[in-house]
Order: C-alpha cells, then sequence, then structure tokens
C-alpha cells in the first residue's frame, strides 16, 4: 500500500481518494496468491463440468452444476472474507496508514476504499467464475439462461458487498487478522444455513428465549436470500440458448438489492465510527 499516497490527487479529494485505495486494493489482491487460487478453481470448475459429457443421467449433471455452484460460493467467500480482513491490519503493520491519515485521506474515505476495492476484486472473481462455468455448461447441455445469470451473479455480488463490510467492521474490533477472518466466516456460513430457520426455531421456544432469537432472525443479513442457484441448476429461464421469461422477479431483485446496499452502508457507517474513535500512534 505504500503507492497509495501517490495515487491521491487533490482533485475532488474525495472521490479521487476512495478510487485511488480502491484500485491499489484491486492490484495488490491480483498479486498475491488469491488470483492464483482462482486459475486453480476456474480449472477445477471446468474439468468438473467436463466430465457431464460422460453421463446422460439429468439427476448426475444437476449435482455436478450443484457441486460446481458450491465450489464458486465457497470460494468467493474466502477471498472476500480474507481480502478484507487484512486490509485495516496489513496497513497498520506496514505503517503506511499514518502518512495517509494525517492529511490526505479521511478516515471515512480510506474505509469506503478499502470496501469498494475488496468489493470490485469479487466483483471480477465472480465474473471468472460464473463466465467459465457458463461457457462449459452451455456447450455440454446447449442452454443458457442469461438473464438468470445475470440475476444470479448480481445478487452474489450484493452478498459478498454484505460480507466485505462486515469483514471490515470485525478488523477494526478484532485485533488479529486470523481470528477476525474465522469468526467472520463462520458467522457468516452459520447465516446462509441457519439464519433463515431462526423464526422456526423461534416458534418452538417459549418465553424470553423465543423472543431473543425472533429478534436474532431480525437483526442478522440473511444472506441466503441470495443463494439463487437453483435457478442455474436446474435451467430456469433458458432453453435452446433463448432468453426466455421464467427468470427471478425483478421486484424481489430489486428490493434485495435495495436490502443488501441499506445492510452494506450500515455495516460501513459502523466501522467508520469504531474507526474514528481509534487513536493511531507511531
Amino acid at each position: 500500500m505504500s503507492s497509495s499516497t501517490s495515487w491521491v490527487t487533490s482533485r475532488n479529494p474525495d472521490a479521487n481518494n476512495i478510487f485511488a485505495i480502491a484500485g491499489v486494493v484491486v492490484k495488490e489482491m491480483y498479486r498475491r496468491k488469491d488470483f492464483y487460487v482462482l486459475l486453480v478453481l476456474i480449472v477445477l470448475i471446468t474439468l468438473m463440468l467436463g466430465s457431464v459429457s460422460f453421463f446422460d443421467d439429468d439427476r448426475i449433471v444437476r449435482y455436478l452444476k450443484d457441486a460446481c455452484l458450491l465450489l464458486i460460493w465457497l470460494s468467493s467467500l474466502v477471498i472476500a472474507i480474507t481480502t478484507a480482513a487484512r486490509q485495516i491490519p496489513a496497513e497498520r503493520e506496514s505503517r503506511t496508514i499514518y502518512p495517509l491519515l494525517a492529511k490526505p485521506v479521511g478516515r471515512g474515505e480510506f474505509v469506503a476504499g478499502k470496501f469498494l476495492g475488496c468489493w470490485v476484486a469479487c466483483g471480477i472473481a465472480l465474473v471468472g467464475f460464473y463466465f467459465f462455468f457458463g461457457i462449459m455448461s452451455a456447450s455440454r447441455e446447449h442452454t443458457l439462461p442469461f438473464l438468470v445469470y445475470f440475476q444470479a451473479i448480481w445478487l452474489h455480488w450484493m452478498c459478498l458487498g454484505i460480507v466485505v463490510a462486515l469483514v471490515l467492521l470485525g478488523s477494526v474490533v478484532f485485533a488479529a487478522p486470523s481470528s477476525n477472518a474465522t469468526i467472520c466466516f463462520i458467522v457468516v456460513l452459520g447465516i446462509m444455513f441457519a439464519g433463515g430457520h431462526l423464526n422456526t426455531l423461534a416458534l418452538q421456544m417459549r418465553g424470553f428465549r423465543g423472543e431473543v432469537v425472533y429478534a436474532l432472525y431480525y437483526a442478522i443479513p440473511h444472506l441466503e436470500w441470495y443463494d439463487v442457484r437453483d435457478f442455474i441448476i436446474h435451467n430456469w429461464g433458458g432453453s435452446g440458448l433463448r432468453l426466455v421469461t421464467h427468470n427471478i422477479d425483478w421486484l424481489v431483485w430489486v428490493g434485495a438489492s435495495i436490502y443488501a446496499a441499506l445492510y452494506t452502508g450500515m455495516l460501513l457507517g459502523c466501522t467508520w465510527l469504531v474507526f474514528q474513535r481509534r487513536t493511531m500512534t507511531l
């Protein structure tokens, strides 16, 4: 991040500072092992889909597609969490954060730039994943629901925005990046697998415990809403490489996007408030 300072310009400082920091984050991500992990995972996805041609059973094809998409989700979460978790601690260790915050960059701009860089890097990775997945899937099944792919990638990316904001908040709360990444990964997986069932669990509980579970259900970000793999696995929305109308309802899609944007903004606001109270000393 030593080159961050030189990126900052005096013209329109707020936007320039944010985009400058974000650009450095994206470049640093693809200089590290994350980029090579991305390439390896894409190769694995391609090989798994290539094996589809050996089977005539639709259930096996769907199982392989489900496995590939699950791999995409897990790998994107790993990239998002590990990339965001090391941003602020790495700046402290290398001491590049002090000249940045001394004059040219405000703390809000710093947090926004780190978020934008991590989010854009995750988006680039997602496009690579889904591009190769879609090409191989279309070559084997001769069907590609373009609109569903667009909606799925967008919702996936919005979900990662919430995750990145959550991890950045953890990076100003927890001391070590490893503990922050571990805690956030457990929380994210817990929400995705169990978050949607908390209201049902609350109905089975009485008294104060049930109220606490209900409150938790409405307080957590419902990341499981953004997992729309079934639309791709079952080819809902495409037939014969043609675009048809059986896509995700646009009102639901827009509502989920607004929900993610609001939750991301809230988490970033909390990150800024906590970070603003931290004293930066050499």
